[in-house]
């Protein structure tokens, strides 16, 4: 029977994000079904704020009983928390281009700010200028410019609005961070990183050195591995 695959995008991206992921998987084999997270293309707002307890409760009533789980960057950062919340769902976990969350509580309380200033101007700003913002920071400037094609057309798909209010409720300034209780894990677990990617090459190797049963695989490319490496991911995840 083929395994289902639950798929998480990052930050302003879309379910659509791992078209290129899906399509190489052999489907005798995978049941792929990527999610858009609250607050992210079609997925219905939860009533009140978005927070990661509402991501959880929306991964597990979409996913089924029992599925592999693969989250990139903030899908990351989601697929955390839900392997937490309920382990005997989650038979093993691929986490691609992410973190368990800032320590330092003053670093974490600066990026708090930026967040919330960036959701301010989220919804003040043209959508355009936005996502001209977004594409243009250091860690995706050397993508090729086939992936920041297909990464624009991927964020034109959300709504600035509700990606405020992402921000606000799962910024990485907001998280509480899960690096003490990664060794609550006990599902096999795979650490990607891109080799280009030196930030999150170290938090994947720091990652990986604290669950039992991790592995940590450096591929080509750069942070945005699901639309660059999508034949690597893919490989992986097989």
């Amino acid at each position: 029977m083929p395994e289902s695959l639950v798929l998480l995008h990052g930050f302003s991206g879309t379910r659509r994000a791992w078209d290129g992921v899906a399509q190489q998987l052999a489907l005798q084999r995978y049941l792929p079904l990527a999610l858009d997270l609250p607050g992210h293309g079609d997925a219905v707002a939860p009533q009140g704020p978005i927070g990661f307890d509402s991501c959880v409760a929306h991964v597990l009533a979409h996913g089924p009983a029992r599925f592999a789980l693969c989250g990139y960057s903030l899908g990351g950062r989601v697929a955390l928390h839900v392997a937490l919340a309920a382990p005997e769902r989650v038979t093993r976990l691929v986490l691609v281009s992410t973190s368990a969350g800032i320590e330092d509580p003053a670093e974490r309380a600066e990026r708090r700010v930026t967040d919330r200033r960036l959701a301010d101007e989220l919804e003040r700003m043209p959508f355009e200028q936005f996502i001209e913002r977004w594409r243009t920071q250091p860690l995706f400037a050397d993508d090729p410019s086939r992936v920041d094609e297909l990464a624009r057309e991927d964020q034109r798909r959300n709504d600035p609005s509700a990606l405020a209010a992402v921000l606000r409720g799962i910024g990485t300034g907001e998280m509480t961070p899960l690096w003490q209780r990664l060794g609550e894990l006990t599902m096999p677990v795979t650490v990607v990183a891109g080799e280009r990617d030196a930030k999150f090459r170290a938090l994947g190797e720091r990652m990986a050195g604290l669950i039992a049963n991790a592995e940590l695989v450096v591929v080509p490319g750069g942070h945005g591995l699901v639309l660059e490496s999508p034949v690597e991911l893919a490989r992986l995840l097989d």
